[in-house]
């Protein structure tokens, strides 16, 4: 888009772009205008659009578009200041087609860069981490991961490639290249960069710091999707407990009964009643209790249903050697369970097995083999699908710091193996210096996948993570908010793994303040 306006005709949009370029001004002489970076020469990398856009007027891509707009009914982007946003197409195999966008603010900028992530299959750009970025102040770039559409992983059949920019390559092509876009742009360099994400987004933000380790100063993984050749087992597993046969199906309006057992059975093991369970490893509960003692309602469970249950809070285990493959959900997750206990099995986990592992679209999920089946997954998976390396020295070593969290009730991907994952992390690195200053785990007691649930689930890991990286001073907690009608009626705070809030006794319950981070309790 040009700038060169009449001014005889200058409406608003036209008024806002020149004070924009105006402003660009009292910028290092070295720094581009934004229309000039569709020139920009990238390493196997076309720019296709370099466009200014006015304070609120950013207007989302369509549904069908490469950028994967929101359509009616997204969210508002009139808040938004003026920015550069730029699109460019990587291509660093002869079969990649990687979609990246880059927004950047026209003032004002912090002089930081900010990875975004994805969900699910990827195959979209994420607009609204892109927005909360910049209003941030960051510089921030996202990417498709070199294929449109999230819902499965079609895309891959036949093109290997794309499946290794889906696994990896995509998101350090984004940050590569966004880096390059923003020198550009502003004519000096980058202060700090950091990556963000949850869920898919969690395990890429894991890969980069394993198999990246130059790319951030330091990466926030939540909830990680990061052992995906177990992780699929265990919850196709979770669907097969349920629909092995008609009479263990568990109906979702016995959810709440036994969600409501859960809490009877564990909610104050922390000394406060709450509808929260604290820390589920200290929580024994057995869905046994529930049991008919006559007829099928509503208000027990039948036998068959009682161990379903039990199966879906166990941890998927090898049928020959009882080896553990993944581990299982956790008390005070049941509201959520619909997502595993669907009867064509989740998605995710679905296509993983279909079009990963045994390349089938015909496969039948109730043939699964808890032996042979997962060492196929873990030879198709190889060093790419998985992001559970716990040697990220070279990151460390860079001052490179890692803030992990995970939802203890989340539905979908069962928190304790986050838990196990930080665990390893500091086994293999227990010799080097200040890694417990380097890492750190923080476990969300009562929410659900990467946000919602009856605990306190929202919070800043980003304010955290930049003053831990550029002032040194690590989170001692991060203070959660439970959030009704856009108001907070509770707040508590989230400890590092393995301390607890613990109430010290006296004040409300619903207030962080009244609370306290220490080591949990052996009663």
């Amino acid at each position: 888009m040009s700038l060169r306006l009449n001014l005889v005709g200058l409406n608003l949009v036209g008024f806002l772009m020149l004070s924009a370029a105006i402003s660009f001004s009292a910028a290092p002489a070295s720094a581009a205008t934004c229309e000039s970076l569709a020139s920009l020469s990238l390493p196997n990398t076309t720019v296709t659009l370099a466009q200014l856009v006015p304070a609120g007027e950013f207007n989302p891509p369509a549904p069908a578009g490469r950028a994967g707009g929101r359509g009616r009914g997204g969210p508002s982007y009139k808040d938004l200041p003026a920015f550069c946003r730029v699109l460019a197409t990587s291509k660093p195999t002869s079969d990649s087609e990687i979609g990246i966008e880059v927004w950047m603010p026209a003032e004002n900028w912090n002089g930081k860069f900010e990875g975004t992530a994805n969900g699910n299959w990827a195959g979209n750009i994420g607009e609204p981490a892109l927005a909360a970025a910049l209003r941030r102040g960051y510089a921030s770039a996202a990417t498709d991961t070199g294929h449109q559409g999230g819902n499965g992983a079609e895309f891959s059949v036949g093109h290997p490639e794309k499946l290794i920019d889906f696994q990896y390559r995509g998101i350090h092509e984004m940050t590569v290249q966004g880096k390059a876009i923003v020198n550009a742009f502003y004519g000096e360099g980058l202060k700090y960069s950091y990556f963000v994400g949850c869920s898919t987004g969690g395990k890429q933000a894991l890969k980069e710091a394993q198999r990246f380790p130059a790319d951030y100063e330091a990466i926030i993984a939540g909830d990680p999707a990061n052992y995906t050749t177990h992780m699929a087992i265990q919850q196709v597993g979770v669907a097969l407990a349920v629909h092995k046969d008609e009479a263990s199906d568990i109906p979702a309006e016995k959810y709440p009964l036994i969600h409501k057992a859960a809490l009877d059975a564990c909610d104050a093991l922390d000394g406060v009643k709450d509808g929260v369970i604290e820390n589920p490893m200290r929580c024994k509960f057995d869905p046994k209790v529930l049991e008919c003692k006559g007829e099928d309602s509503n208000s027990c469970l039948t036998a068959p249903q009682v161990e379903a249950a039990r199966k879906i809070y166990a941890a998927a285990k090898n049928s020959r050697t009882g080896k553990e493959i993944f581990p299982g959900l956790e008390p005070g997750s049941e509201m959520g369970w619909a997502g595993l206990t669907t009867k064509d099995a989740f998605g995710y986990a679905m296509n993983w097995l279909i079009y990963g592992v045994f390349k089938d679209p015909k496969w039948d999920y109730k043939t699964l083999n808890f032996d042979s089946d997962v060492t196929l997954s873990e030879k198709a998976g190889g060093d790419a699908e998985d992001a559970n390396d716990p040697n990220i020295k070279p990151f460390i070593s860079r001052g490179g710091k890692l803030l992990m969290y995970h939802g203890w009730a989340d539905p979908l991907i069962a928190p304790r193996n986050t838990v196990e994952y930080y665990q390893a992390v500091l086994a293999k690195l227990d010799s080097v210096k200040n890694v417990r200053d380097s890492v750190k785990l923080f476990m969300v007691p009562g929410m659900l996948h990467c946000a919602g649930g009856d605990g306190p689930n929202t919070f800043d890991t980003l304010t955290a993570l930049e003053q831990w990286r550029e002032n040194g001073k690590g989170p001692e907690k991060i203070v959660a908010s439970h959030m009704t009608d856009g108001v907070a009626d509770r707040t508590r705070p989230l400890c590092p793994f393995p301390q607890v809030a613990t109430y010290k006794g006296s004040g409300s319950t619903d207030q962080a303040e009244n609370f306290t981070c220490a080591a949990p309790s052996r009663n």
